[in-house]
Parts: C-alpha cells; structure tokens; sequence
C-alpha cells in the first residue's frame, strides 16, 4: 500500500473511555438450531454451549423502563477473545422479536467492558435515555444502552462477566 497516506487524527480523546474492551457480539437468529448447524458445518465456529431464558431466570427484567416477561434461546461459544452469541425470541414482544420483525437477522448488539456500570448506566438516565433492556442475571447486572441512534448499535454493558470467564482457555 505504496500510495497510503497517513494523517494523524484530529480527534484525540478529552476523557477516559467509557467502553474499554469488546467482550460479545449479540446476534438475533429465527431459528437457533439451523443457524448452529450452519455455523458448525459451514464455518467451523464452536463448540456452542446452549441455554433457555425464561421470565424466572432473571430478576427486574425491563425494557425501556417497563417490567416485562420475556423468554428466549441462545447459544454462545468464543471466537478467539469474544464471545459470539446467538439468541432467538420465543415471544413476539421482546427487543430481540422486534429487531428480527423490523431487521431480520443479524448483530443486535455488542457487549463491552466499562470501568464503572453504575456510572454509565446514570449517564444514560443523565441524557434521558431509557434502557432497552435490564435486568439481572445470575446475580450479573446487565444493561443494553440505547445507542443505536449515536452508535449505530446497541452496546451492553454488565458488572461481571462469569460466562465469558468460564470459557475463555
């Protein structure tokens, strides 16, 4: 790349970063069976581990600040140092039933580290943002920030990361 031209950015930082490392990819599926089995055969990516969320699984389950029932399937395994992770809707209501509605299937979201949950969380609320989905998952607070209008994607962020720990080699 001969005729690259390099220029230094003009757009340095005045702050420290809120997201400091990609830690997931959130992608919605139709059907999560099919979509492994094309994701084993097709491309080689796995092995998965495969779960079943219902409304018991998680405490304070909100989206956009209403107390919601969902339920949902996903799988996830690790794609080097980020976790890959399917889900499909088993309801017609949920943030993930409505980006399949409106989308298709694709990346819903991308899940990120942040040195301060709490403080990231009050910023939104801060900007007057609600959340698109929160909620509690064992004992992990996880937050979807509505930043697909900024972004152009949702980010999530929790206070722990115990699947990821589990697997990572």
């Amino acid at each position: 790349m001969e005729n690259v031209s390099m220029n230094k950015s003009r757009y340095i930082p005045t702050r420290d970063p809120i997201f400091t490392e990609t830690m997931q990819i959130g992608i919605v599926v139709r059907n999560l069976d099919a979509s492994l089995r094309r994701y084993v055969d097709d491309y080689g990516i796995g092995p998965w581990e495969i779960h079943e969320f219902t409304p018991r699984d998680a405490n304070n389950l909100q989206e956009y600040g209403q107390s919601v029932e969902r339920s949902w399937r996903l799988a996830f395994t690790m794609v080097g140092r980020v976790m890959w992770e399917l889900i499909e809707p088993l309801d017609e209501e949920s943030v993930y039933a409505r980006f399949l509605a409106e989308k298709g299937e694709g990346v819903h979201h991308i899940a990120v580290a942040t040195p301060n949950f709490d403080d990231t969380v009050a910023e939104q609320a801060k900007r007057g943002n609600s959340l698109v989905l929160s909620g509690e998952f064992s004992g992990i607070k996880v937050a979807y920030l509505p930043t697909d209008r900024d972004l152009g994607m949702i980010i999530e962020i929790a206070n722990g990361t115990p699947v990821a720990e589990e697997n990572v080699n």
